[in-house]
């Protein structure tokens, strides 16, 4: 038996619209979750392993008021955001003052705490057998969006108004963090970067721009939370591993620190590896395949770090830290 056979991608699958509105939604939301990651360490200097953490606290809160309590789909998702923003200043207070290794501690164990808790608390959350019925009102902006989309063809692509919703969300994201990064509120946040002593020598409560930038991070992982619920339709703890905060390290390195752009390329190329690999015909069993499509990734970041060690998008001098 050669291997010719099983080391080509399925074309037909590769090549068909269904894979491309699938892959790009999914590089949708996680280039908002990691534009969060982005403004954690790309311009404040704080090592956040926590951002899954965040994406399950709104997705499941947004679940359980519309699912449970009843609200509108609509109300939730502000009310969601803000108890996302204050879990991260919940965990920012206490820890925020440890050294930047502590702290990514802290929040790694931050993010498996919510996730065991999601597991555990059935009544509440659904737990394994995750939560269902949130997505109603979803659903029916989504076919009138779908019924408009005829004349383009796509009236049977069901994703392609989450396709759409997610990636206007994405831009405008971007936009307001790329305008925010050049007022001075921005330029204090990179001085924290580079000589946190310095900004208080100024004057700038250091540790209170750092608080900032967590909520923001939170919130940002909130929103992904919800697309991504409503590209599941259902919410499982498993969806909230802490691989998916390390994918979008990975998709921060590929396009570059203290770039946004470089977060929306970043996100577009390891989706579309990540999708695309699913169609490799291998002589493998179906975990092995599973954990294949990470090592490729892997070893593009490896062949990125070897050649361009910035990043698709990244400045050398961004990668140094003030001494």
């Amino acid at each position: 038996m050669t291997w010719a056979p099983f080391l080509a991608l399925s074309f037909e699958a590769f090549g068909s619209l269904d894979f491309w509105i699938g892959a790009m939604t999914l590089a949708g939301i996680y280039a908002i979750f990691t534009l969060g990651l982005q403004l954690n360490v790309g311009f404040t200097g704080v090592i956040n392993f926590g951002q899954a953490g965040f994406m399950a606290i709104g997705a499941y809160t947004m679940g359980i008021l519309v699912a449970d309590v009843g609200l509108s789909l609509w109300l939730a998702l502000p009310i969601a955001t803000l108890v996302t923003m204050a879990a991260g200043l919940l965990i920012g207070l206490p820890s925020l003052r440890l050294r930047a290794d502590y702290f990514a501690i802290v929040t790694i164990a931050f993010s498996e705490i919510i996730r065991y808790v999601a597991q555990n608390a059935r009544g509440l959350t659904g737990g394994n057998q995750g939560l269902l019925g949130f997505d109603s009102q979803w659903i029916d902006v989504s076919n009138a969006v779908q019924d408009g989309l005829a004349p383009v063809g796509l009236e049977d692509q069901f994703l392609a108004p989450l396709l759409i919703v997610t990636w206007l969300t994405l831009l405008v994201l971007a936009t307001a963090l790329r305008y925010l990064q050049g007022t001075p509120w921005g330029r204090v946040l990179r001085a924290v970067r580079e000589d946190e002593d310095a900004v208080r020598a100024l004057g700038k409560n250091a540790f209170a721009y750092k608080l900032q930038s967590i909520a923001i991070a939170a919130a940002l992982g909130a929103v992904a939370g919800y697309f991504l619920a409503l590209n599941l339709a259902f919410l499982n703890p498993n969806s909230f591993e802490p691989l998916y905060t390390f994918i979008g390290y990975a998709i921060l390195i590929l396009g570059g620190l203290a770039s946004f752009f470089g977060v929306i390329v970043g996100s577009v190329v390891v989706y579309t590896l990540l999708e695309a690999t699913r169609f490799l015909e291998l002589p493998l069993s179906a975990s092995q395949v599973a954990a294949l499509r990470f090592v490729v990734v892997g070893l593009v970041l490896i062949l990125l770090v070897a050649f361009r060690p910035q990043g698709i998008f990244g400045k050398r001098q961004e990668m140094v830290l003030g001494d």
